[in-house]
């Protein structure tokens, strides 16, 4: 997200110099109005999901109440070295044991370069997944979440119902037939809220992700990638590209749900992060294979300072959160969402159905959650809301929020 923001500036440039060689209007269209008070708010309303609400204000650049001021101070000169020093610490103690395991090891290639150490069979693969789990949950509690409240949901016989009916009542002959087969999903599915979602869902099933290519040239995150078995992308290639990504994607996904020694795959299907208190329209990538998947969500309960990695730079959030003496997450783990013949024919249908779980499980977590008048100290009891904009809006408000009055005009375009 911090290269999205950084690249902005010189996409304005490249517009605007084009425009004065004599380029299009269109390509020039303001996004502000001359009131910026005024448009600052129709901004937020807009773009809602992507709209920081927490002390530290828009982009982290608010004004900060003295008390706040002071407990950044303390945290900088005793939380921020130690947790570095032992962040730092955990992730090189991983790459090292990741470049152990695969000493002697030839990665398993595939097409589009994509190439990983995840099919590894044997102690190698026990190593890399015990330890990554583990070393994860351990980088978690050094970044200040201690505990994490986790929820495991089993939709009662009503709800069941109720779904069934959302998605067009399936018959009993193919209810018997998902009895039947494999419980295992082929794909752990969950809103992102966060690069944190990452070191979460490391820690809890170790899964696969989709990743940018240049991750996989990183200094130590590079390999451990590797070792996750990512698959690698590059967002501004061609079309072609990403048909040749979807199809990996897919075939991973498809055999994750056949083999239950192969790698999970774990997907973003909202494409982009948000402040936490949206659920974003779900692409169909992850949905193509026709395969089971494990619905998860993510919520990030705060007072200070949101660990949503919304609209704010890279650098910025990992001081703020390493300055945040705790942290909290909150998981809700659904049922295996198993498709019924007409969401298998329609990818569209079955993302639609698996996000209107998502949100209606978040409502009724709301009820669950009421009870404990603890918890209403911290800001959870806030269920997810529907949006129905993506990628493009938050390109756009990105923009608008780095002083940018004019964008080419693929930034005015939906995401297909």
């Amino acid at each position: 997200m911090e290269s999205e923001l950084k690249d902005l500036n010189s996409k304005q440039l490249k517009s605007t110099a084009s425009s004065d060689d004599g380029g299009s209007a269109k390509d020039d269209r303001p996004l502000l109005k001359p009131d910026a008070a005024d448009n600052i708010q129709e901004l937020e309303k807009k773009f809602a999901p992507y709209v920081r609400n927490d002390v530290y204000g828009t982009m982290g650049r608010g004004e900060l109440p003295l008390a706040e001021k002071f407990l950044i101070g303390i945290a900088m000169v005793t939380l921020l070295p130690i947790r570095v020093v032992l962040a730092m610490t955990v992730l090189v103690i991983y790459y090292l044991i990741c470049r152990v395991c695969t000493l002697f090891s030839a990665p398993n290639r595939g097409e589009d370069e994509q190439e990983d150490y995840a099919h590894m069979g044997g102690w190698r693969r026990s190593v890399v997944v015990v330890t990554g789990r583990f070393l994860s949950r351990v980088m978690l509690f050094v970044l200040g979440f201690y505990w994490i409240t986790e929820t495991f949901r089993i939709l009662d016989v009503q709800e069941k119902s109720e779904n069934e009916a959302k998605n067009q009542s399936k018959d009993e002959d193919e209810a018997k037939d998902q009895d039947e087969e494999s419980g295992r999903p082929g794909a752990i599915i969950s809103n992102h809220v966060s690069y944190l979602d990452i070191l979460y869902h490391m820690s809890s099933s170790f899964p696969s992700f989709v990743a940018k290519r240049s991750v996989a040239k990183l200094p130590l995150v590079g390999l451990i990638s590797k070792c996750l078995g990512c698959v690698y992308v590059q967002r501004e290639s061609k079309s072609s590209d990403f048909k040749g990504v979807s199809g990996v994607v897919t075939e991973r996904v498809r055999e994750a749900h056949r083999d239950k020694s192969a790698p999970m795959m774990m997907l973003f299907p909202e494409g982009t992060t948000t402040n936490g208190d949206y659920l974003l329209p779900f692409k169909t990538g992850a949905f193509l294979a026709r395969a089971p998947v494990l619905p998860v969500i993510l919520r990030y309960p705060y007072q200070r300072f949101s660990p949503a990695w919304d609209s704010i730079s890279g650098a910025r959030h990992v001081f703020f959160l390493l300055c945040q003496f705790v942290n909290h997450i909150e998981v809700t783990s659904l049922p295996v969402y198993h498709p019924s013949q007409q969401e298998k024919d329609d990818p569209k249908l079955y993302a639609e159905n698996v996000r209107r779980l998502c949100w209606d499980v978040s409502i009724q977590r709301i009820k669950i959650v009421n009870v404990y008048q603890w918890l209403k100290s911290v800001d959870i009891l806030r269920n997810l809301i529907l949006s129905d904009i993506g990628l493009a809006e938050k390109r756009i408000y990105h923009a608008a929020l780095n002083g940018n009055n004019s964008l080419p005009s693929v930034l005015h375009q939906k995401d297909d």
